[in-house]
């Protein structure tokens, strides 16, 4: 758990345009994915994605809006992942997956590369039925998603 003084993060896009605070401190989770969407929308054998509450950054702020664009997908279980990148450098800074329902998730994906600070250790490796790298055995890793996330 994050200190009571700890301040949120900064996430910055490779270009500078695109800055935000992160929601809060600390991530709920991380995640290693190595989805084969994830591959191709990292060019790198896996995606890392800082889980943290959408409050605080949704609904968007106007000017952040506007430096964003937005590009929908279609999840393999019916979801939808509006995926958030910066208008200047194409750097993908967030998604959300919305629910078939159109309801969208109360969490939100800030990608860990953009994430100023972030600690990297103890996340969990998501996808490895994908993986095209080793990942130690004692790493805590699933073949889709770990069954509290389905």
């Amino acid at each position: 758990m994050a200190a009571p003084d700890a301040k949120p993060l900064t996430v910055r896009c490779q270009c500078g345009n695109v800055s935000f605070p992160t929601p809060t401190a600390k991530p709920i989770t991380l995640f290693y994915c190595h989805c084969t969407e994830c591959q191709k929308q990292t060019s790198s054998a896996f995606g890392t994605s800082a889980i943290y509450t959408a409050d605080g950054l949704f609904p968007l702020a106007p000017d952040l809006a506007g430096r964003l664009k937005l590009w929908t997908r279609q999840t393999e279980n019916g979801r939808a992942m509006d995926c958030y990148f910066c208008s200047e450098c194409g750097s993908r800074m967030f998604h959300r997956i919305v629910d078939a329902d159109g309801t969208p998730r109360s969490s939100c994906s800030i990608k860990g590369g953009c994430i100023e600070g972030l600690d990297w250790n103890g996340g969990v490796h998501i996808y490895m039925r994908s993986a095209v790298i080793k990942i130690p055995a004692e790493w805590e890793q699933y073949e889709t998603m770990p069954p509290w996330m389905k």
